[in-house]
C-alpha cells in the first residue's frame, strides 16, 4: 500500500493504481470535474498511476490548466471523429485557427470540403465515441520514430515542428487509431468531454466549448464578425508568406531570411495603420478617436503611428489618455474584496470628461487634466487646449470604446478603433496559441523593463486584468469602426530570450511555478531571433526596449 496524503490527511491505496479512480473517490467534493492531480508539486494526468507515497491535490476545469485539458481533449476527439466519417486526410487538412468567443473556428486546407451534413456527421460520432468512453494512452517516441509516424500520417506540419524539437523523445497520444501530438495535457477517457456543439460556420465550423467560469454549461455563440474579419485578414497574411506555424517560422530563420520578414511585416502593419489613418481624414467632422484594447496590445505605439498618419493628411492629432480622468483614489470604488477598483467604469470622472470634450467641441478652450499616479490625485498645470480646425485628439483608455465614456459627444465626431494581439501563428495545425499567451508574455518583459516588476507578479495578478478585460473591453469590440491586430508573427522569437530568464525565477512550490513552467515548455518550440533586426518604431519596441517613441 502506498500512502497519499489528500486534504491534509493521510490514505491508502494499493500500489499502481491510476489517478482516475482516486479523483473519482473525491469528485463529490468538487462543483466542477476533475481534470488531473497535482503529485508532490508535480502535475500528471489521470492515466497515469500512484507508485510511491505522495501528497496530492486535484485540478479541476474550472482551474485554467484543467480548462485547457478540456479543450484540447476535446479537439483529439474532434479530429478522430472527423477520420472516422471523412478519412485520415480530411483530419490532416483541418486547421484549429483561432477563437470567437467561447467557439474555435476550424478551418479547411488544401481544398477540403466538410459539408453541413458532413459536419452534422462529425458531430454524432463525437458523441458516439464519448459515450463509450475510449481510452486516451500517451507514449513516448524517439524523436526520429514520432518524426516518421507523421510523415506516415501526412502531417507534415508537426514533421516540421519536430525538426527543431531538442528533446530526443516526444508524447504522442492516441485515441483508439487516431495518433496526434498536443501541447499539454490531456483527459483519461473520451467520457470526461461532457458538453459541446459543432456546427458549420462563414468558410470552416465552430467547435463550441464551455468556458472556465461555467465548465458545466454550453454557452451561447454569439457570432463576432468584425473581429472574425480581421483574423481571417492575419490568416491570410500568414499563407501568402507561407507562414502558418511555427515549423513555418524557424524554417525562414534557419534560413536566414528573418530580416525580410520583420520588414514585410512591419510593412503590412504601416499599411493598416495607413487605411485607418485614410478613412478617419476622408470621413470629416471626426474630432476624437477612440482607441481601446486589452493589456499589452501596443496602444501606446500605436496611437503614435496613427498620429504620424494622420498627419500626412493634414490633421493634427493630439493624445489625450483616459486615465487622466480617473477619480483621486480616495474616491475610488471598491469591489467585492473591499479593494480598490480601477477598471470600473465608475472609476472615471465620466461626467468631467464629457464637459471638456463638448466644450472643445464647440470650440471652447478647456484645461484638461493629468493624473499624478504618486500622489494619486487628478492635477491641473494651467495650460489650456483649444480645438482648431485641422485638430483632431487622439484618446486612448479601457473603456473608450464604451458608449457611456463618451455620451454627450455626436457619433459622427467620434471613431472608435479596436486594437488587440490577434495571435493567428500555430504550433501545428491543431494545436493554437492563444492570444492570452502572447500578451502575458509581452507584458512580463515590457514591466520587468519599466517597472521592475516581477514574472511571478504579473502571472499573479494576470487573472485580475482578464477579468477586467472580459467585463470592460471584449463586450464592446463589435462596435468599432476599424480593428487593428498588432500582433507579429515574429515576435515570440524575440520576447523568447527576454522572457525566459525572468520565468526560470519562479521557484518550485510557488503557485505561479506551473504557467511558468507551461511557458517556458511553449517558448521552447521558438527559435531565437535578435532584437537588433527590429525597426525603432516596432510595435514590439514597446515590450523589448529602443523604441523611438516615449513608451
Amino acid at each position: 500500500m502506498v500512502t497519499v496524503k489528500i486534504n491534509g490527511e493521510d490514505k491508502y491505496f494499493e500500489e499502481g493504481i491510476q489517478y482516475q479512480l482516486i479523483a473519482e473517490q473525491y469528485q463529490r467534493d468538487y462543483d466542477s470535474q476533475i481534470a488531473l492531480v497535482i503529485v508532490n508539486g508535480k502535475i500528471q494526468e489521470l492515466m497515469k498511476r500512484l507508485n510511491k507515497d505522495c501528497e496530492l491535490e486535484f485540478i479541476t476545469y474550472a482551474d485554467v490548466i484543467g480548462h485547457k485539458t478540456y479543450v484540447r481533449s476535446a479537439i483529439m476527439l474532434m479530429m478522430k471523429a472527423i477520420k472516422d466519417v471523412a478519412g485520415m486526410e480530411a483530419a490532416v487538412d483541418v486547421k484549429v485557427d483561432f477563437t470567437i468567443g467561447p467557439g474555435y473556428f476550424c478551418s479547411f486546407k488544401n481544398g477540403l470540403k466538410l459539408t453541413p451534413d458532413t459536419i452534422e456527421k462529425v458531430k454524432e460520432r463525437m458523441i458516439e465515441l464519448i459515450d463509450k468512453h475510449i481510452p486516451v494512452t500517451k507514449k513516448a517516441y524517439h524523436a526520429d520514430d514520432a518524426v516518421a509516424l507523421f510523415e506516415q500520417l501526412g502531417m507534415k506540419d508537426k514533421v516540421s515542428l519536430f525538426r527543431y524539437r531538442r528533446s530526443s523523445n516526444i508524447n504522442v497520444y492516441c485515441l483508439g487509431d487516431y495518433y496526434d501530438y498536443y501541447y499539454g495535457y490531456m483527459l483519461p477517457n473520451t467520457g470526461y468531454i461532457k458538453c459541446f456543439d459543432l456546427f458549420p460556420y462563414e468558410n470552416g465550423m465552430i467547435l463550441l466549448l464551455p468556458e472556465k467560469e461555467d465548465p458545466e454549461t454550453l454557452p451561447e455563440f454569439v457570432p463576432k464578425e468584425k473581429l472574425f474579419r480581421t483574423l481571417m485578414v492575419t490568416n491570410e497574411w500568414g499563407e501568402e508568406l507561407g507562414i502558418d506555424t511555427v515549423g513555418d517560422l524557424n524554417d525562414w530563420i534557419c534560413e536566414g531570411n528573418i530580416s525580410d520578414l520583420i520588414l514585410v511585416q512591419e510593412a503590412l502593419q504601416e499599411r493598416r495603420i495607413g487605411e485607418i489613418a485614410r478613412d478617419i481624414a476622408r470621413r470629416g467632422g471626426v474630432k476624437f478617436v477612440m482607441i481601446a484594447g486589452p493589456s499589452s496590445s501596443g496602444k501606446t505605439t500605436f496611437s503614435h503611428r496613427l498620429a504620424i498618419q494622420l498627419t500626412s493628411y493634414g490633421l493634427k492629432p493630439h493624445p489625450i489618455g483616459l486615465d487622466n480622468y480617473y477619480l483621486n483614489h480616495d474616491e475610488t470604488p471598491l469591489d467585492e474584496n473591499g479593494k480598490p477598483d480601477f477598471e470600473c467604469l465608475e472609476a472615471l470622472d465620466v461626467e468631467q470628461f464629457n464637459k471638456d470634450m463638448s466644450e472643445l467641441l464647440a470650440g471652447k478652450e478647456v484645461q484638461l487634466p493629468t493624473f499624478n499616479f504618486k500622489t494619486g490625485r487628478r492635477e491641473y498645470s494651467g495650460k489650456t487646449t483649444r480645438l482648431g480646425k485641422e485638430d483632431i485628439l487622439v484618446i486612448e483608455g479601457i473603456h473608450g470604446l464604451n458608449e457611456k465614456m463618451s455620451h454627450s459627444l455626436p457619433a459622427e465626431s467620434k471613431y472608435k478603433i479596436y486594437i488587440s494581439a490577434l495571435t493567428c501563428l500555430n504550433i501545428d495545425e491543431h494545436n493554437r496559441i492563444p492570444t492570452t499567451d502572447g500578451r502575458l508574455l509581452r507584458r512580463m518583459v515590457r514591466d520587468a523593463r519599466t517597472r521592475g516588476t516581477s514574472a511571478k507578479k504579473t502571472i499573479d495578478m494576470w487573472p485580475s486584468v482578464r477579468r477586467g478585460e472580459e467585463k470592460y473591453i471584449f463586450p464592446f469590440q463589435e462596435e468599432a469602426d476599424a480593428m487593428f491586430n498588432s500582433a507579429m508573427i515574429y515576435e515570440l522569437s524575440v520576447i523568447k530570450q527576454y522572457a525566459e530568464p525572468l520565468l526560470f525565477s519562479i521557484k518550485k512550490g510557488e503557485p505561479e511555478y506551473h504557467e511558468a513552467k507551461r511557458l517556458l515548455k511553449f517558448l521552447e518550440y521558438f527559435l531565437g531571433v535578435s532584437s537588433e533586426a527590429l525597426p525603432n518604431n516596432s510595435l514590439c519596441r514597446e515590450f523589448v526596449g529602443g523604441s523611438c517613441f516615449d513608451v
